[in-house]
Formats: C-alpha cells, sequence, structure tokens
C-alpha cells in the first residue's frame, strides 16, 4: 500500500487543521506549544487570545509576526484575566456573542501575579475562558520560584542548598472556592483528554479554569525528548491528576489508576530534583500519596 492510500485510512484523533504555524520561537521539547496547538485546534478560529508577560508573549514571535491564526491582545503580568473579561465585555456592546475569550497564563501569571484579577473575576462569573499553561517557575524571566514550584526543585531563586521547602499551591482548589461553572486539569502527555476539556469549557458560559501541565527542558534540566514521557509519567504516579470540577461540587477522575506509580523514576529524569535524598523523596511520595487519597475520596463522595 502507498504511503498516500496509508494515509487516507489513518483516522485522526485530532483535528487535521492547524491554528498554530511553523516559526514560532518555542524552545525544543517547549511543552507549552504543545497545550497552544491542541487547545486551539479544540477552540477553533473564533477565538482572542489575552496573554500577559509569559512564555508565549516571546513564543508567539517577534512584532509583527505572529505564529498564531487568531487575534491576540498582549497584556500587563497581572491583568489575563481582567482583560479578557473586558475584551468580551467589548465584543458584546458590538453583538458578537459567538468568539471565545481565552486570558492565556504561565503559572507565575496565575498562581502569584494575576490571582487577584483572576479571583475577582471569578467571582463575578465573569464568561472568559482561562487558560494556565503550568511549567512550575517563572520560565521566561530565568527560571526564578513561583508558588507553583513543587517541594524539593532547584530554581536560581531556589539554589541546591536551598531549594523549595513548601509545596506547591493548590490554585485547583482556589478556584473550586469561586464555585465557577468549570474547572479541569490537563497534560500535554493525554492530547484527547486536553482537546475533549477544552471543546467542553468552550461551550459553557461563565468562568472557566483549564489547568494544562505543561513541561519545560530548560527549567527543569530534562532532555526535550523526555516531554511527552513527564507529562504521561506525571499523571501515573498521581502526582498531577486529571480530574474536573463543576460548580465547585461535583468531581470527576477522568484517568483511574490501576497501579499508581512511584515518583521517584519521575523526578529522576529532572536535574531539578537531583540533589534530593531517598529521605526527602520518600517525604515527597507521601505528600503525594495523602492527596491522591484525599482526591479519591472527593470524587467518590460526589457519586
Amino acid at each position: 500500500m502507498s504511503q498516500d492510500k496509508k494515509k487516507k485510512k489513518m483516522r485522526l484523533s485530532l483535528p487535521e487543521e492547524e491554528l498554530m504555524n511553523p516559526g514560532h520561537v518555542g524552545c525544543q521539547g517547549c511543552g507549552a506549544t504543545l497545550a497552544m496547538r491542541y487547545t486551539l485546534k479544540a477552540l477553533g478560529q473564533k477565538v482572542v487570545l489575552c496573554i500577559p508577560a509569559c512564555c508565549w508573549s516571546v513564543i508567539d514571535g517577534p512584532f509583527p509576526y505572529s505564529s498564531l491564526d487568531v487575534p491576540i491582545f498582549h497584556c500587563a503580568f497581572e491583568t489575563a484575566a481582567v482583560s479578557a473579561s473586558g475584551v468580551k465585555a467589548g465584543l458584546e456592546m458590538v453583538g458578537d456573542t459567538e468568539t471565545t475569550v481565552v486570558a492565556w497564563a504561565g503559572d507565575g501569571g496565575t498562581f502569584d501575579i494575576g490571582i487577584q484579577a483572576l479571583s475577582g473575576v471569578a467571582e463575578r462569573n465573569d464568561d472568559i475562558l482561562y487558560i494556565c499553561y503550568d511549567n512550575e517557575a517563572y520560565m521566561n524571566t530565568g527560571i526564578q520560584r513561583s508558588s507553583a514550584t513543587p517541594y524539593g526543585a532547584w530554581t536560581t531563586t531556589t539554589p541546591v542548598k536551598h531549594f523549595k521547602n513548601r509545596p506547591k499551591k493548590d490554585i485547583d482548589a482556589i478556584m473550586a472556592a469561586h464555585r465557577i461553572p468549570y474547572i479541569a486539569t490537563a497534560s500535554v502527555g493525554y492530547p484527547e483528554d486536553l482537546f475533549k476539556k477544552a471543546k467542553k469549557a468552550k461551550d459553557i458560559k461563565g468562568t472557566r479554569f483549564l489547568h494544562i501541565y505543561a513541561p519545560c527542558p530548560v527549567g527543569w534540566k530534562s532532555r526535550s525528548e523526555d516531554t511527552i514521557k513527564l507529562s504521561r509519567m506525571v499523571v501515573q504516579n498521581a502526582t498531577f491528576p486529571l480530574y474536573e470540577i463543576e460548580w465547585g461540587e461535583k468531581y470527576t477522575l477522568n484517568i483511574k489508576l490501576k497501579e499508581k506509580k512511584p515518583i521517584e523514576d519521575y523526578l529522576r529524569l529532572q536535574g531539578r530534583f537531583r540533589h534530593l535524598t531517598e529521605k526527602e523523596i520518600a517525604y515527597m511520595q507521601e505528600e503525594v500519596d495523602r492527596k491522591w487519597e484525599r482526591l479519591l475520596a472527593t470524587v467518590e463522595g460526589c457519586q
């Protein structure tokens, strides 16, 4: 069978149309670029992106060029959510109720600098989709610690002898406390799941929050070819479970683990954790186990 016939027989799990073009300036193996590519496949072309200072404000390309085939509004670091809310209000004023307005921010602009605007938008239940691509540090400005940085991680502001000794902020629980219509976690290692959730979020009115796990080979000191492997391992060892929350109350677990993998293999693939002792890894495993059991109990209580 010829290659052309084989291609015709292939069934694609995601749409073939691309709204992210060649020519972006993301690093090799960048999880954030995959997150954008998959998300735009789900949302389609009737989208406006509000992007604050973050990796994606650079990845998109130097002015006047853009690697994305959708409108972008670049805004201040702390204003992704409220800028998106303003754009949505403006579109509605001119009769456009169909365009999806997306705040697209990194973990620094979400967990830290932008949380006040995000909380305000969520409290009002403004009709925007907020997406955080989470690479667990301020990667664009030099790999500094954020409140999304996990316990034990090296960053340039938490060097090996003084690695981060606080847990990662539970942003999903914070958003759930706002009782917004839809919250979901996703990983670039599970593109079909990410696509499905972005598609679902598009059709919901009110504030929606999508939290995407997006590895950064440079900041994590990992190999670029391990991005997808890490993005799957983090789900399989329950460090970053995939689930949905509706109205802050109904929890749905999307990938149920028959056998939860230990976290050590995942940690060893990343230079940012290379300094950890067996005792510190054991402590991290206990924390993952505790949070996983709590999530399972919450999900079971919703059934």
